[in-house]
């Protein structure tokens, strides 16, 4: 259920009506009641003016607390704001209410469960209940397949997608899925025909670079090197278009943030830039470096220890810093972070001893990491410069990362971590510890060792069984880690050399490592 929009006309017939404010918020004069206009709320919800729209529906809801679509509508709003708990609760009394289509609010309280609050237990509850009211209903198979995905459980997964295609033969998410699901051995296999079939079709760019990097994997697979780049391209060329405005790569900007950090950050570091009291109980492992370099393989390695639980991708560190603002705290100001952080992880995950943060853009705030938490141990993954780039380009990756669009930016970011990691080692090299991709999988014992040693850990066998770990892995690297290790992506890049120029520019010599 999407929300009512309305257009600018209608908007600004709603704002001639006013005739008050009350707590910062306009109102509609309904029939001697002073009401917020349901116009107006509805606008502010499309307009993603979350707080706005959230208390506009609050409002509303207070006169009429048995309106299911307003209470729909705030929790929608409480979800973009981050308060999840609250849109738990709005969604449940939408579908107590008697909302229209109830399976969709099913499908975004399962979604808050799962990739919120960690507790997909009653995820998969919630997705089930959503095909009980409607078994068709694509966005709660989907849903319920990536689960399974995350689970591992890979015929299941293949099984609803292919429901799906029951549904719509031509739905881009699923013919997607099921070509990065398997390993595709043979140019003349029916995910490629389908792919081919719907590209065809649609006219819908966001669609197509779905498909389009779905299709260049199947034809990398298979062995098809040039037309897997070509597809690659193309795909990359769609999901730039696909975006308004279209997202464009600032390499003095990233260089310019690389510089602030740089120069907040010197040695020697003051005792003010500490937190006070930070060390009260263990520091998560903070797990980064460059994305695809290899952090989920390493998380999954380290949360196979017994004492160890993966918290995969936390939120609070690049949160934290862009509220921070490149803001100087005070000792005890950075202690009450540091609690913060630690608040936020305990309610996740209430009975960890120790807990793994990667998140791999954290490379980033080394320097935060390290002020709120004096004796973190940072695990920084590498891998082969090239292999990591291609990585990168061959992935189709959220648009805040506007470098992967294009070689040239992606070899120009890779160069500015490099920098910036080059920094972070000159005031904390004896607590980052590089693990490298390319000698993990040709030597695991060695490099396991003494990354569990890095983290204070003991030697468990289990570490070197990692592929065989139950829980979920929520990344784009979630059936990579289910393998055992090899040597397949190390020296890739070679097989599509003849393309790469715009990459080896960019990298200069960083290229021949």
């Amino acid at each position: 259920m999407n929300p009512a929009l309305v257009t600018d006309a209608e908007l600004a017939a709603a704002r001639r009506q006013f005739n008050g404010v009350a707590g910062g918020g306009r109102l509609l004069h309904l029939g001697g009641v002073n009401a917020p206009d349901p116009r107006l709320a509805s606008a502010l919800l499309g307009q993603g003016r979350w707080a706005e729209a959230e208390a506009a529906y609050r409002a509303l809801l207070a006169l009429r607390p048995e309106h299911p679509t307003w209470w729909f509508n705030h929790a929608v709003a409480q979800r973009m704001s981050g308060r999840f708990s609250e849109a738990l609760f709005s969604y449940a009394r939408a579908i107590e209410l008697g909302v229209s289509e109830p399976e969709e609010a099913h499908v975004n309280r399962a979604a808050i469960l799962a990739d919120h609050l960690r507790r997909e237990g009653e995820a998969e509850r919630e997705l089930n209940l959503a095909l009980e009211k409607n078994p068709r209903f694509a966005p709660a198979l989907l849903n319920l397949g990536n689960l399974r995905e995350d689970q591992g459980r890979r015929e299941e997964a293949i099984a609803l997608y292919e429901r799906v295609l029951g549904v719509d033969a031509m739905d881009a998410h699923a013919l997607s899925r099921l070509a990065n699901l398997q390993r595709i051995g043979d140019c003349a296999h029916p995910v490629i025909g389908s792919l081919r079939c719907a590209l065809a079709q649609t006219q819908d760019a966001a669609a197509g670079a779905l498909m389009t990097f779905a299709l260049g994997k199947a034809l990398d697979d298979c062995g098809s090197h040039d037309a897997a780049f070509e597809a690659y391209a193309r795909a990359n060329a769609l999901s730039r278009a696909s975006a308004q405005p279209a997202p464009r790569y600032d390499r003095r900007g990233f260089e310019a943030q690389i510089d602030a950090q740089i120069a907040r950050y010197q040695k020697p570091l003051a005792q003010a830039q500490f937190a006070q009291g930070a060390e009260a109980g263990r520091a998560p492992v903070f797990i980064c470096g460059m994305f695809r370099s290899g952090s989920t393989l390493v998380e999954q390695i380290i949360a196979s220890h017994s004492g160890v639980e993966a918290g995969g991708e936390l939120p609070f560190l690049p949160a934290l810093a862009g509220e921070l603002g490149g803001k100087r705290l005070s000792a005890s100001e950075l202690a009450t972070h540091a609690a913060r952080y630690r608040a936020s992880v305990a309610q996740l995950f209430p009975d960890a001893d120790l807990v793994t943060d990667k998140r791999p853009d954290n490379f980033m705030h080394i320097g935060l990491i390290k002020s709120l938490f004096p004796h973190a141990r940072i695990v920084h993954t590498t891998r082969a410069p090239m292999d990591n780039c291609l990585s990168i380009y061959f992935l189709h990756i959220d648009h805040s990362m506007s470098y992967a669009l294009d070689l040239a930016d992606i070899g120009h970011h890779y160069a500015q971590y490099r920098r910036m990691m080059a920094h972070w080692k000159t005031l904390f090299g004896d607590d980052i510890l590089d693990v490298s991709y390319d000698a993990l999988v040709r030597d695991p014992r060695t490099e396991v060792e003494r990354t569990l040693a890095f983290c204070g850990l003991d030697w468990e066998d289990a570490c070197l069984s990692f592929h065989e770990r139950q829980g979920s892995v929520k990344t784009a690297s979630v059936w990579q880690v289910r393998e055992k290790l090899h040597e397949r992506s190390s020296g890739r890049w070679r097989n599509y050399a003849e393309r790469l120029q715009p990459l080896r520019d960019a990298l200069g010599a960083i290229g021949e490592e």
